[in-house]
């Protein structure tokens, strides 16, 4: 069996850190396979206690955004409608965009409502449970 290993950056905003704390969970909390291959998924987000968050000013936060991204293998951004009026996450999906990563967009749990500025940016949209957001990651990750 090979060891895939796949660095996962999960987009979130921190006044709706409980879909960041369970998507995190589900992703890098067990341990995942796919056919034959044991996936080894790591963790590129920007969590509360990193460093970043001091950064000086707008210009510094972005950079170290988009240096966690150009890593990345797979974008996960939740459709949650605070999407479309974060700013921070609108320069995650240009990040993404600019350097050609995969965004995977995931529906929360009971949404009404969901981000139409995220939805159009994913390669894939899924809904909400680990078995089909580990699934997405590794269909984005194989192309």
């Amino acid at each position: 069996m090979s060891t895939k290993q796949i660095h996962v950056f999960i987009s979130h905003s921190w006044s709706y850190s409980g879909h960041y704390d369970t998507l995190s969970d589900w992703i890098f909390g067990r341990n995942w396979s796919a056919g034959q291959a044991s996936l080894d998924l790591r963790d590129f987000s920007v969590p509360r206690n990193d460093p970043v968050h001091k950064a000086n000013n707008d210009a510094q936060l972005k950079q170290a955004l988009f240096d966690q991204i150009s890593r990345s293998h797979v974008i996960v951004i939740p459709t949650g409608m605070y999407a479309s009026y974060s700013k921070w996450i609108q320069k995650e999906i240009e990040g993404s965009q600019g350097y050609r990563k995969p965004i995977l967009a995931v529906n929360p749990w009971g949404a009404q409502r969901t981000s139409s500025v995220v939805s159009s940016a994913a390669a894939k949209l899924v809904g909400w449970n680990a078995d089909s957001v580990v699934g997405g990651i590794w269909e984005l990750y194989k192309q």
